[in-house]
């Protein structure tokens, strides 16, 4: 399972580094190449021609040159070794070493090395019983683990210093190389995913306006009419359009998403509130975004106590008619760009050009909210972009981060 395969190990200050020494020969005594880094904590435990002597390649300690006496030890190419690994072990890992590693420090070269290399990690901790059971030291695992840092238990037995017995020995080296050959036998791990590409500042210092997220109406206290909009596209419009240079409103119903950074948001419940909300910020847009899937009707008149059986909840539920705020809004005039969503359940494309004309916007989004990957609450979405000319550009199926570009895109050409 080893044979051929190319290990760093990490060792940290810990006076069980002497062990990793053993852990060194058993990786080479297995096939696989491997090269050694040691923290300056580790070489006041044991030494760099120590491991150079078990592994046939010269000990890394050096990010950078540094003079110890009449030697000058090379610095090591981080980047290099990273391409070069195909899987880390780090043992001993310190207390101080992982917390170093869970909150992503380079101020060494093993930490610098680990923050770019790829590849799976295995982490044996050895440390004093009191540090292992630290409440620091716990979060600490628990966000390497998350992260995918396979972190072993450390074993339980005699410490160093009088200690006595408890949980912080280094884990042996046969748990250790187990561990190892569990990665191996797992596959390749996942590709990290990589921040997407920086957005084209196409609506640079442009006043934006996003609307987001379901409206709820009230029957009563405790009931309302609403419906299954998770507000992900509009909160992915309004981040998109923040990072275009936008100056970005984003009027948002209630949804369990957190606020976007630097986005200034307006919370409303009601379809009337959302409708005060955009017409007081139409007038000065440049660009309004109309994603939110706002009610089409509410109760006429709302119980000020909650109903009880037999009462209107079983019987005919009287409705108005909600106002149309992206009607409304293209009904101002003015060189504002309107984006309007046709969320659709069995009508065509046809409804969303119908939607364009009726209403005055400029480009209408049509999804069928039945396509698998393509309805509310998902991370993706599939649609056909209209626009007045009669043009329709299919878009997706992709996330709806992408989506939202590519729509603000060619929102962006039509701007005065």
């Amino acid at each position: 399972m080893l044979r051929g395969r190319k290990v760093v190990l990490g060792v940290g200050g810990s006076v069980a580094a002497y062990k990793s020494a053993a852990l060194a020969r058993e990786l080479v005594r297995r096939g696989c190449a491997v090269r050694t880094m040691l923290t300056a904590a580790a070489q006041h435990f044991v030494t760099p021609a120590l491991f150079a002597a078990l592994t046939g390649e010269a000990a890394a300690t050096a990010l950078f040159p540094v003079r110890q006496g009449d030697a000058t030890p090379p610095p090591t190419d981080h980047v290099a070794w990273a391409a070069w690994a195909e899987a880390a072990v780090i043992a001993p890992a310190t207390a101080d070493l992982l917390g170093r590693m869970a909150g992503g420090l380079a101020d060494d070269l093993l930490t610098t090395w680990l923050l770019a290399f790829p590849g799976p990690v295995v982490a044996a901790p050895a440390m004093n019983r009191h540090m292992w059971s630290h409440p620091a030291v716990q979060r600490n695992v628990a966000r390497l683990r998350a992260d995918g840092v396979r972190v072993l238990q450390p074993g339980f037995g005699a410490l160093a210093a009088g200690e006595g017995e408890g949980w912080g020995r280094l884990p042996d080296a046969a748990d250790v190389v187990s561990a190892l050959e569990d990665v191996f036998a797992a596959g390749p791990p996942r590709p990290r995913p990589e921040l997407p590409p920086p957005c084209p500042p196409l609506l640079r210092e442009r006043a934006v306006v996003v609307t987001a997220g379901p409206t709820r109406e009230p029957i009563d206290p405790v009931r309302f009419i609403s419906n299954p909009s998770s507000g992900r596209m509009g909160y992915a419009f309004a981040e998109a359009a923040r990072d275009m240079g936008g100056r970005v409103l984003l009027v948002s119903g209630p949804v369990a998403l957190p606020p976007p950074a630097g986005v200034d948001v307006v919370s409303v419940t009601t379809a009337l509130q959302m409708r005060d909300a955009v017409l007081a910020a139409a007038p000065t847009a440049d660009l309004v975004v109309f994603a939110a899937a706002v009610a089409d009707s509410r109760p006429a008149e709302p119980s000020a106590t909650k109903l009880k059986k037999g009462q209107a909840l079983e019987g005919t539920l009287s409705l108005v008619r909600n106002p149309d705020i992206s009607a409304e809004v293209g009904a101002m005039g003015g060189r504002r760009v309107l984006v309007g969503f046709a969320a659709e359940a069995g009508a065509g494309v046809e409804e969303a050009e119908r939607k364009l004309r009726a209403k005055g916007l400029q480009l209408v989004a049509f999804n069928d909210v039945r396509e698998a990957g393509a309805g509310f609450g998902a991370e993706t979405n599939r649609v056909v972009l209209v626009d007045r000319d009669g043009g329709r550009e299919e878009i997706g199926p992709a996330s709806k981060r992408a989506v939202a570009e590519r729509i603000l895109a060619r929102a962006a050409t039509l701007l005065p």
